[in-house]
């Protein structure tokens, strides 16, 4: 029964990761209008977010040793609720600000989630890591499939809807709860020291994959809905076809750590998984109405396996909750603030452009940066 618990409560916490987030692209269009943002501005909602992924996850090893794992993982899910109700009230201050906090919680939430893996399941690395990445993604699936639809049937304008991601955080805390107060705060999860993480070139591969990775990710969170509403696509079948890329991506997450944690190498899953990424950049660029479910469920696997394949990359190169904890919060934090480039990047090219052919080609040029910076990491 406490192993069950103990799965249980991994799969909600990890299901908290991304809806804030996913939730928030289909209902872009109707927050601009309603606030009176411009398409940069938009974006630099995603992008608070991304910041602080980058900015506040340096801080997680020290909760960590203050609280221990568990603690710190129930501490960023009550962190994230208050979040996303902060984000849902009146006025762009409010909105960016907690925008700002909910960016808080997944990073230090994104930073302990392998240290808690190696704590839990240290023989089972790769089966746990694909269970909580495919938690993470499916979460996003629900949240980007469920956003328009939700306000259709609740009667509620994006704020309401927006504010619910505080009911499946909450819900998680409840259900980690006894994990937090089972276990006491571990003295020995403390910050490694960073001058070591920082000598070490392979840290650099990681964190710059980690990075690039998550651009080419955040760029399509953000932007995918409104490029396919300008092809013509309803908003309504916009969010079903980002949920189809999110669902997508558990097929990544799910089989790619199963199939590459027991190996010394990952460069060859490295390599396929970024040529399926560039492969639904491309279709989105030269035909975006044609085929659509195709490009998506291609782009999704791809960013899956890539995203699982960086935090097993992480996960196996940390020999114990310590240095996973350490490697994690460089990689993620340094990685985050690079993929806080990308929304901003791609929503001021479409507004200097016209249209969304160079911001997709420069998407492309960062798919061929991954696959140099992923050879790199995952070799042996």
């Amino acid at each position: 029964m406490r192993f069950v618990l103990l799965v249980a409560g991994l799969v909600l916490a990890a299901l908290n990761l991304r809806p804030a987030l996913a939730g928030i692209s289909p209902l872009l269009d109707e927050i601009m209008t309603d606030v009176g943002l411009t398409p940069a501005g938009g974006g630099a909602i995603t992008t608070v977010m991304v910041v602080c992924l980058g900015v506040c996850g340096v801080a997680t090893p020290v909760l960590a040793r203050r609280l221990g794992v568990d603690r710190t993982l129930l501490f960023g899910l009550l962190l994230l609720a208050a979040g996303v109700v902060v984000r849902s009230l009146d006025g762009p201050v409010l909105l960016y600000g907690g925008a700002a906090v909910a960016g808080t919680a997944i990073a230090i939430m994104n930073v302990v989630m392998p240290a808690v893996v190696k704590q839990h399941f240290p023989d089972r690395v790769g089966l746990f890591t694909s269970v909580y990445v495919s938690a993470l993604v499916l979460g996003a699936a629900i949240a980007s499939g469920l956003a328009i639809p939700m306000e259709r049937w609740t009667g509620l304008d994006w704020r309401g809807v927006s504010a619910l991601a505080a009911v499946p955080a909450l819900l998680g805390a409840l259900l980690w709860l006894p994990q937090a107060l089972r276990r006491r705060p571990d003295p020995q999860v403390a910050t490694r020291p960073f001058r070591a993480i920082l000598r070490n070139r392979t840290t650099w591969y990681i964190t710059a994959f980690m990075g690039v990775q998550s651009l080419t990710f955040y760029v399509t969170l953000a932007w995918l809905p409104t490029i396919f509403l300008e092809s013509g696509v309803t908003p309504e079948h916009a969010g079903y076809l980002l949920s189809l890329s999110a669902l997508a991506q558990v097929v990544g997450t799910f089989g790619a750590p199963m199939h590459a944690g027991g190996r010394a190498s990952q460069v060859p899953h490295v390599l396929g998984a970024t040529a399926l990424t560039a492969t639904g950049y491309l279709g989105v660029l030269l035909a975006p109405t044609t085929l659509p479910w195709l490009w998506m469920i291609v782009l999704g696997i791809g960013q899956g396996a890539t995203l699982a394949l960086a935090l097993l990359i992480i996960t196996n190169r940390g020999s114990d909750p310590t240095s996973v904890t350490a490697l994690s919060a460089v990689a993620q934090s340094v990685g985050y603030v690079l993929a806080a480039i990308g929304p901003v990047l791609v929503g001021a090219l479409r507004e200097s452009s016209g249209a969304w052919t160079v911001p997709l080609l420069t998407g492309l040029v960062f798919c061929g940066v991954q696959a140099v910076v992923g050879w790199l990491a995952a070799r042996a």
